[in-house]
């Protein structure tokens, strides 16, 4: 039964974008309580300060948030090589 459950939650999440995946868990934390980011952190393989971050989301009212564009972020390290 929790194996489908954690499944389940999984599906979930791999339709979210960066933002709402990072809320879906916090959400999920928080409802779990006490030893809720590691629980979630187990299941659904995102880190724990990840977790931590989607539960201050959850919280806060301010609705303010960026999600990454496309390509965005660090690139790849052949990119960033350098060859003479």
């Amino acid at each position: 039964m929790m194996a489908k459950h954690h499944r389940a939650i999984n599906r979930v999440l791999v339709t979210l974008n960066e933002k709402n995946r990072r809320r879906f868990a916090g959400l999920l934390a928080l409802e779990r309580g006490r030893g809720g980011i590691q629980a979630v952190a187990t299941v659904t393989g995102l880190s724990r300060n990840t977790i931590r971050r989607g539960c201050d989301e959850v919280r806060r009212t301010d609705r303010r948030t960026q999600v990454r564009q496309s390509g965005a972020g660090r690139k790849a390290i052949e990119k960033n090589a350098r060859t003479s």
